[in-house]
């Protein structure tokens, strides 16, 4: 994947939408950020099609779907319109300074018999929903997970964006409008996310050879390679499994556990 005027490179897996209604470009030496949310709709391909939509006053960069496929509706050097009446470091209205990336979930659900319900009426099993207090609240709530595949493409996306953007933050809508917006929600492991693809140095990290670790993902992949191209070679390890992390390498993590394998390093937090 990588980033040729304006736009992801067109391929099997990204879509290119029309969404005239941007045309106001960022000033220069921006965007700075990212802001990461969740679409709370039926699928990417819906999201992304109501929000090129020249009668809806919210757009996006990209729609990320749950399987990693991509549609790209404003092009990187566009302001969209994503962010809404927002604050965060001293700056307000952080659509002019943000590229905006949307995730397929359906946000926040609720328990119907043994099926999980969002908004719109899709239901969801167990394996797909996490009970979890959001940041801005105190009580926990049921949420649809993201996929395995769905964040580490969120993870490229967003380096290639930090390598030419010089992007040095990275935030949640939830962070920049508390109280109105909860998205990404807890099902997101934004600290992490941020924390691993905004070091400054790799050499500054510590030496994480035979470091401990827990899987923090509902379910994980466990992989014969660093990437989602390689294939599973084993059951996804389960929130909560104690890995031995024997190395890294370009977002990944080799572990050892009762297998041993790559896993994607943003849904391991190192003890």
């Amino acid at each position: 994947m990588e980033i040729t005027n304006r736009f992801l490179l067109s391929g099997d897996n990204i879509t290119r939408l029309s969404c005239p209604k941007n045309k106001i470009k960022f000033k220069a030496g921006l965007p700075d950020t990212i802001v990461i949310h969740y679409t709370a709709g039926r699928s990417a391909e819906s999201s992304a099609s109501y929000l090129a939509r020249d009668d809806v006053g919210a757009s996006a960069h990209i729609v990320i779907g749950r399987e990693g496929e991509i549609y790209q509706l404003v092009p990187f050097d566009t302001i969209a319109w994503h962010a809404g009446k927002s604050a965060y470091g001293g700056r307000t209205m952080l659509n002019q300074y943000a590229i905006g990336i949307e995730l397929d979930n359906a946000g926040v659900l609720t328990k119907i018999g043994n099926e999980y319900q969002a908004w719109f009426g899709a239901k969801y099993q167990a394996d797909d929903v996490m009970y979890a207090t959001h940041r801005n609240e105190t009580s926990p709530r049921y949420w649809h997970t993201y996929t395995e595949k769905q964040i580490d493409v969120c993870s490229e996306v967003c380096r290639l964006l930090i390598e030419k953007f010089s992007v040095k933050t990275i935030v949640g809508h939830e962070e920049i409008a508390p109280g109105r917006k909860q998205d990404p929600g807890p099902a997101f492991p934004l600290d992490q996310f941020r924390e691993q693809l905004l070091l400054k140095n790799e050499t500054d990290e510590p030496n994480l050879m035979d470091a401990q670790g827990e899987v923090t993902a509902s379910l994980l992949n466990i992989r014969a390679g660093a990437g989602i191209s390689f294939e599973k070679i084993a059951k996804p390890l389960v929130a909560g499994t104690k890995v031995t992390v024997l190395e890294e390498r370009e977002g990944w993590f080799r572990v050892q556990t009762v297998v041993e394998g790559w896993v994607s390093k943003s849904h391991i937090t190192i003890k």
